[in-house]
């Protein structure tokens, strides 16, 4: 086992199971976190359980944050439909839902100190995304300095730094890493939908599609 640890922000996605690639092949023993925060479906998380030993993760923790109680997402709020008809440039979709980036991060620190990880891997993406303002290099270096201020590992000298190996990568090119690190594509789960398959309009869809129609 190594000596190093590494949490990571576990969807079941291409995005986070590629970042959980890379931080296992950079030697780290990987704890996979992910978060039951009252989205339309479960087919991502029954993906994730699925997915998590099949890469080699051996702890994997499923945490209940239900931010669907106040709404405001078309992913959590069954009152608002999934937008269907592409990326609008400039405009925050429905999709955001508002808070969700800081919470999972809040608790993925929490995680990294009880369990004296070093790093927190995300997949977050700042080139092909949907617009979201908590997928930005800005907002992870602002994270990052709350998360050398506000814990007893960060007053040590050692808060877990926040690592984003996909942020500055367009999606064709998260795709072409996956491949290098056989990352089993074909069983992770983008879209928004909870059908038997991806439904191949939604957001995620769309860019999904595009990019494995360059990269391959």
């Amino acid at each position: 086992m190594s000596n190093k640890k590494a949490i990571v922000l576990f969807s079941g996605g291409l995005d986070s199971a590629t970042s959980a690639a890379i931080a296992l092949a950079q030697g780290y023993d990987t704890i996979a976190l992910s978060f039951s925060y009252g989205q339309k479906h479960a087919k991502e998380l029954d993906v994730a359980k699925k997915l998590a030993p099949q890469l080699g993760i051996k702890e994997h923790h499923v945490i209940e944050v239900n931010l669907s109680l106040w709404g405001g997402s078309s992913l959590t709020d069954k009152n608002l439909a999934i937008p269907k008809d592409g990326v609008e440039e400039g405009i925050i979709p429905s999709t955001y839902v508002p808070g969700r980036n800081t919470v999972f991060i809040a608790i993925a620190l929490s995680l990294a100190e009880a369990k004296q990880a070093q790093a927190i891997y995300l997949g977050i993406n700042a080139v092909d995304y949907s617009g979201y303002p908590d997928c930005r290099p800005e907002y992870l270096q602002a994270f990052q300095q709350l998360a050398n201020l506000s814990s007893k590992a960060g007053i040590e000298g050692h808060a877990p730094q926040l690592v984003a190996p996909l942020v500055n990568l367009s999606k064709v090119e998260i795709i072409k890493k996956a491949i290098s690190l056989n990352v089993p594509i074909h069983q992770t789960w983008s879209c928004y939908q909870g059908g038997e398959n991806p439904c191949g309009v939604c957001d995620s869809c769309r860019i999904r599609n595009e990019a494995l129609s360059k990269a391959c």
